[in-house]
């Protein structure tokens, strides 16, 4: 019994030692590595799927984390430069989630404040995936930064390409779902 008492503050002190828990995005609607859901394919360019933003959520955001920021990347699209599916940021440190369609063009099921750029599509709000035709599977990162900033200070009308520069000159860490598609 005596061996107990002293092991037991032994343990407490370490404890406090144990490192954080990894900032992760989780999703109901997409599974990394697997194939996207026809509800998440865009509906235009020769695609006939739902353009439905998929539901996200995440947990252990780094200290100090202000805002969020989420980017929709398809780094395979044959432009020499990728395509962005979605861009919005000023999300708050508050938010935890995003419901299933909170990409729409008013941005109505998005959180308070939260601001929704244009994308290649050239309109706001969520793109779905439309890869060209035959194409090998496209990959399509889900990427939720956590911001130092309460407020990212660029124009609504911003590139996505200005947007992901003060992303990452503002970012304590990041957290990625990587999904596919191909038709």
């Amino acid at each position: 019994m005596k061996n107990a008492m002293i092991l037991i503050p032994l343990l407490a002190g370490l404890t406090s030692a144990l490192p954080a828990a990894a900032f992760e995005l989780h999703s109901a609607d997409i599974h990394a590595n697997a194939k996207l859901d026809e509800k998440q394919v865009f509906k235009g360019f020769g695609c006939e799927g739902g353009n439905v933003s998929p539901q996200l959520s995440w947990s252990n955001a780094p200290n100090g984390t202000k805002s969020f920021a989420l980017m929709v990347y398809d780094p395979d699209a044959p432009t020499g430069s990728g395509w962005w599916h979605w861009v919005v940021w000023n999300i708050p440190a508050t938010a935890t989630a995003l419901p299933t369609g909170a990409g729409t063009a008013d941005g109505a099921q998005l959180p308070a404040g939260s601001v929704q750029g244009r994308t290649d599509f050239g309109s706001t709000g969520y793109g779905g995936a439309c890869p060209p035709k035959g194409d090998k599977p496209h990959r399509y990162i889900f990427t939720l930064y956590a911001l130092k900033v309460d407020r990212l200070d660029v124009p609504e009308n911003a590139t996505s390409a200005l947007v992901g520069f003060n992303v990452r000159a503002n970012s304590l860490g990041a957290t990625s779902i990587t999904a596919k598609y191909s038709r």
